[in-house]
């Protein structure tokens, strides 16, 4: 394929990628991707600029890049049984792996950061939005972590952008924080993920039993990465 060509053709693969990632409608994708491959876009040889212009072209605000996080979680090489469970998410979910690449950086930044366990934090993502950064439930609760915007404004980055909750950098961040003080404050693990859930009153733990059902089944993932020779 003739360099002038491919170099486009590669953006708007990418491109796709993670608007595949993103659950958005295949015609939405097409417009962008032609608008993309039409425009100066498609003349620079890094594609993250236009895939931040293609998602918040689709979501109808200013992007908010991987770029907004804070200076201490920069770009990362994931640990090896972190970039398993990375390569087993995607193809368990069907997401592009290059689009979950800045989820597992700051994800492995934040646990450092505050203690806990990545693989904790991975599984909460799991459960409660299977990845989907854009999720929303009845409640109102948006995006990785399902937080509910009126009750953590005060945690909002000043560097984020106008949706911030969708941001799947800035929700990782401050869905780490809540689950911190929700452990801490419950003095225990089963009892911080049971008030995260607002089901602190649940005899059964439903709701913790299945982010540590799922945790230990990421850790048979990252341990058979870790056991295997290089």
């Amino acid at each position: 394929m003739p360099a002038i060509i491919s170099q486009p053709y590669l953006m708007a693969r990418k491109i796709g990628a993670v608007l595949h990632y993103l659950h958005l409608d295949l015609v939405i994708t097409g417009l962008v991707l032609a608008t993309v491959l039409a425009s100066g876009w498609a003349k620079r040889l890094d594609p993250a600029p236009a895939i931040r212009w293609a998602v918040s072209s689709v979501a109808g605000t200013a992007a908010s890049p991987v770029a907004s996080q804070p200076a201490e979680s920069a770009p990362q090489s994931l640990t090896p049984g972190l970039q398993a469970v990375l390569d087993a998410t995607a193809q368990r979910y069907r997401v592009s792996a290059d689009a979950l690449q800045p989820v597992f950086e700051v994800v492995q930044a934040v646990a450092r950061e505050r203690n806990l366990d990545p693989l904790l934090i991975i599984a909460v993502i799991g459960i409660e939005s299977r990845f989907n950064p854009f999720s929303q439930s009845p409640m109102g609760a948006q995006g990785l972590m399902q937080i509910i915007p009126r009750f953590h404004q005060e945690k909002i980055p000043q560097t984020a952008g106008d949706l911030p909750f969708l941001d799947p950098v800035v929700n990782v961040r401050i869905g780490s924080q809540i689950l911190q003080d929700a452990i801490r404050r419950q003095g225990g693990l089963v009892e911080g993920l049971q008030s995260y859930a607002g089901a602190i009153d649940d005899e059964e733990k439903a709701y913790a039993n299945k982010v540590l059902a799922e945790k230990q089944r990421l850790e048979q993932v990252a341990r058979r990465r870790d056991l295997s020779p290089a």
